[in-house]
């Protein structure tokens, strides 16, 4: 089913109310996933991939620890459940830890910090907190989730944003005639379009060496911030009528699948510092 498009909406919604109210529960049925779909599409598979990929990196040792802290629940399982929460109002403070400003030639210590914490803030913290012993089950089960989705979060270039247009989300255009943004864009649309399970691109993406693994591992959090930052212009590289399809996908799927493969392996590095 395709998007509706803001005219063809409101046309509805004016036919709507003169409906019969049977009319009325067949039409809001039809058009329930509709709304499901935008509301909850944000890079679903793009996290799933990064989980998987992590739990293939790690040591035994860790993977026994985490599976007891997240009650056999995967990693894949978990990575999205931060998104999930955004529906929760006991978890409203958590809105401003998935993105970071970081303006051009600036460095992350130099920029103003927001007040409700952000991406870079939030991983150091999770991380430090994870290594320590006295935190409650529940609470290092929330820390774990954390830090699986930013991880995540931050190896997505948009999320580590230049001023002035909220990430991306400010840049709107037509992805393959259909109304967009350049972050939606990168979150899950270039994704996918590939149709691919979320195991598919995990396996996809491919498999780094033992070299490449521990080059990855070696660098730290804002590093791999710096890294989105280098990103850029590639990134915000879109024609003048803003109209994006092929081109744009097969000149940058690459990078998105880069990504997703280092956030995973340095995910596990992560979890194999704290838990192996």
């Amino acid at each position: 089913m395709t998007q509706l498009s803001k005219k063809d909406f409101v046309l509805q919604l004016i036919t709507f109310q003169y409906l019969s109210p049977m009319k009325k529960i067949i039409c809001v049925l039809l058009f329930l996933p509709l709304f499901i779909g935008e509301a909850f599409a944000w890079g679903q598979n793009g996290h799933r991939a990064v989980g998987l990929i992590a739990e293939q990196h790690l040591s035994r040792k860790a993977k026994k620890k985490i599976k007891k802290v997240l009650h056999d629940n995967s990693l894949a399982e978990v990575s999205v459940w931060m998104d999930d929460i955004k529906s929760d109002k006991a978890y409203d403070h958590t809105h401003d830890w998935h993105w970071v400003t970081i303006p051009a030639g600036m460095k992350y210590e130099q920029t103003e910090k927001n007040p409700n914490g952000d991406i870079i803030m939030k991983i150091e913290e999770a991380v430090k907190a994870l290594k320590d012993e006295d935190l409650s089950d529940k609470q290092q089960q929330e820390y774990l989730k954390y830090l699986v989705h930013l991880v995540g979060d931050l190896h997505q270039p948009l999320h580590v944003g230049k001023e002035g247009d909220s990430g991306g989300n400010a840049v709107k255009l037509q992805w393959f005639g259909q109304s967009s943004n350049l972050h939606r864009v990168w979150d899950s649309e270039m994704i996918d379009g590939k149709n691919l399970s979320f195991t598919e691109l995990a396996r996809f993406v491919g498999c780094p060496d033992k070299k490449q693994v521990k080059q990855w591992q070696a660098t730290g959090v804002r590093d791999w911030a710096y890294e989105s930052v280098g990103l850029r212009n590639q990134v915000y590289a879109i024609p003048e009528d803003g109209r994006l399809s092929y081109r744009y996908s097969y000149e940058n799927f690459s990078t998105v699948e880069q990504r997703i493969l280092q956030a995973g392996v340095r995910l596990a590095g992560l979890l194999n510092e704290i838990y192996g």
